[in-house]
């Protein structure tokens, strides 16, 4: 005989309060209940989902109580998040927890007894899939689905060669991709290795291993000067199978140039019968730009150089294993709109450039289309990313860099404040996004939460980017206005 499920008069609630009104939620649903964690907005979702968070190691949708029963912005702030177990983790703002017992028994020992009012007692499932349409009530537990990145191959053409290109000393200069682990941030932990000189900055624990900071600027022989700039970069190389950090003063852009566009190094720079740290030079904006591209090979190919660095560079034998590093992390470009990290897929970005001081208007185009730009005889449009996900403040900001992305046969230009890294991301750290956070297009399609940093990387689908109809739209843009745009 099946057992009968407990009455609302008999069934443990614990009872919340927002605006003055009570909701009880079933006890048996609930976790926990904390305090409003740090969220990361979720471009383009619901106005009752504030955002998600990291519950240890856990990604954490955040709803909005007041908004979810319709409830207009109060002049309360919410002080406690009740986590919900559906399956998965939901949390919902509220005012403040009333009591914890029997439906309609008031007087537990926290309880708020101001008020006399009843509670109404929330059906969780309806009041979710009310204002999630997507939402399919309560999952289960299992093995989260492994989602594979935007593209499995590589955008470069076999004439073509992926450039990262940095700032040293007001000069501009690169690495190949393919030799380049990471990009990430100054580390404040180093540790300084006794009668160094200039060019060894220190060492730092990175993943479990060693990894040496040189300084490009005395690498380069170029001026001195402190690292403590906000900008500053650490180019993570790959010099056999160990991992060295070189320090930047930026990073700039991510190139895909024809092989024809770079030059040898002229003979003359050349150290003797020594190989250049420079192995080519490349020409950018018909020849007025130049940016030396150097050779890990090389870089510490001088005896002296190499009796300072080599004790402190510990090898890595996963970088030795040609199938360790591409099962275990992704690597994605890292950038900013307004106060959120996002990333895309390092495969399927072509390029990351300046943004041009002005750009060819369109006429009847949506809003969030700047307009387009000649990208080396390409005419490529040009999205304002914050338009396009409804940041406050749209229009506004630094709007410093244009993340170049290929989408199916479209090229498109997305405008972001800045791009701060090129990240190597283990799997451990990918997780899908929430139900609730996934929306119907899904744009967010995975979430890095990088917990012993204190990051949450919304991790961007390209294919999502646009809808089928901006796509056509843009692409119309595109073939019509192919000879409107100055070279």
């Amino acid at each position: 005989m099946a057992e009968k499920a407990p009455s609302p008069a008999s069934q443990a609630l614990l009872t919340v309060e927002v605006d003055g009104e009570r909701f009880a939620f079933p006890a048996s649903d609930v976790a926990e209940v904390i305090r409003p964690p740090a969220v990361s907005r979720v471009p383009l979702a619901p106005s009752s989902l504030v955002g998600v968070a990291n519950l240890r190691g856990l990604v954490l949708p955040v709803v909005s109580l007041r908004s979810l029963m319709g409830r207009p912005a109060g002049s309360s702030v919410p002080t406690r998040v009740v986590v919900v177990d559906r399956g998965a983790p939901i949390g919902f703002e509220i005012d403040k927890v009333a009591s914890w017992g029997a439906s309609g028994v008031e007087g537990a020992p926290d309880a708020d007894s101001s008020t006399s009012a009843s509670a109404h007692l929330i059906d969780l499932d309806a009041l979710l899939s009310r204002n999630f349409g997507h939402y399919r009530g309560r999952v289960h537990h299992g093995r989260e689905p492994t989602v594979p990145g935007a593209r499995e191959t590589s955008l470069t053409a076999p004439d073509e060669v992926a450039l990262v290109c940095f700032a040293v000393s007001g000069q501009d200069f690169a690495l190949p991709l393919d030799s380049v682990h990471e990009i990430v941030a100054v580390p404040s932990g180093s540790v300084a290795v006794p009668q160094a000189d200039s060019v060894m900055l220190g060492v730092v624990s990175r993943r479990g291993h060693l990894m040496p900071l040189v300084s490009l600027r005395g690498l380069l022989g170029l001026p001195l000067g402190r690292h403590d700039d906000a900008r500053s970069r650490v180019v993570v190389a790959r010099v056999g199978d160990a991992l060295v950090g070189l320090v930047a003063d930026g990073i700039k852009e991510v190139l895909r140039l024809p092989s024809g566009d770079m030059d040898p190094v002229p003979a003359i720079l050349t150290r003797g019968a020594a190989e250049a740290k420079i192995q080519r030079i490349c020409r950018l904006d018909g020849g007025r730009r130049l940016v030396s591209v150097l050779s890990t090979d090389n870089l510490f190919r001088d005896q002296a150089l190499a009796e300072l660095v080599a004790p402190q560079m510990e090898t890595n034998p996963e970088m030795s294993s040609p199938d360790a590093s591409p099962n275990c992390d992704e690597q994605f470009i890292v950038f900013q709109l307004g106060d959120e990290e996002y990333g895309l897929p390092i495969a399927a970005v072509e390029e990351v450039v300046r943004a041009p001081d002005t750009l060819s208007r369109l006429p009847r185009a949506p809003t969030f289309i700047e307009g387009v730009m000649n990208l080396r005889g390409r005419v490529v449009p040009v999205i304002d990313q914050r338009r396009r996900f409804e940041i406050e403040g749209a229009g506004e900001g630094r709007r410093e860099r244009i993340v170049v992305v290929t989408i199916d046969d479209l090229q498109a230009g997305f405008i972001v404040d800045a791009v701060s890294e090129v990240l190597r991301i283990p799997q451990d750290q990918l997780r899908p996004t929430p139900e609730l956070a996934a929306g119907e297009g899904q744009t967010v399609h995975r979430i890095a939460n990088i917990e012993t940093e204190g990051r949450m990387i919304l991790l961007l689908d390209p294919h999502e980017l646009l809808d089928r109809a901006e796509k056509d739209l843009i692409a119309s843009f595109s073939s019509d206005h192919l000879d409107r745009v100055d070279p």
